[in-house]
C-alpha cells in the first residue's frame, strides 16, 4: 500500500493519503478542538467525503503515545476495505 505524505487534495494538505485505498489519514494537534477548528475539519471531511475519500483522525497524544493502537486502528480499516 503506497501512502503520500502532506499531499495537496483540492484546497487542503492532508496529512498522509492511500490512493489505493481512497484514506486520508490526519494527525491532530489541539487548533482542531477548538469550536473553529471542529467546524473547519468537518467542512474539510464533507468535501474530501465528495471525493469518496474516507477520513480517519487520530488527535498527536494518541500518534505520540498510543502509536501501537494508531497503527491497529489503520490496518483493521485497510483490511475490512480491501476488496
Amino acid at each position: 500500500m503506497q501512502f503520500y505524505r502532506q499531499k495537496p487534495i483540492l484546497n487542503y494538505i492532508v496529512d498522509f493519503y492511500c490512493p489505493a485505498m481512497n484514506l486520508v489519514i490526519e494527525c491532530d494537534g489541539s487548533q482542531h478542538f477548538t469550536n473553529e477548528g471542529l467546524e473547519a475539519d468537518r467542512v474539510r471531511d464533507e468535501a474530501l467525503a465528495h471525493l469518496s475519500l474516507r477520513v480517519l483522525r487520530f488527535d498527536n497524544g494518541q500518534v505520540m503515545g498510543q502509536i501501537d493502537d494508531v497503527v491497529e486502528v489503520i490496518y483493521q480499516f485497510i483490511r475490512q476495505e480491501s476488496p
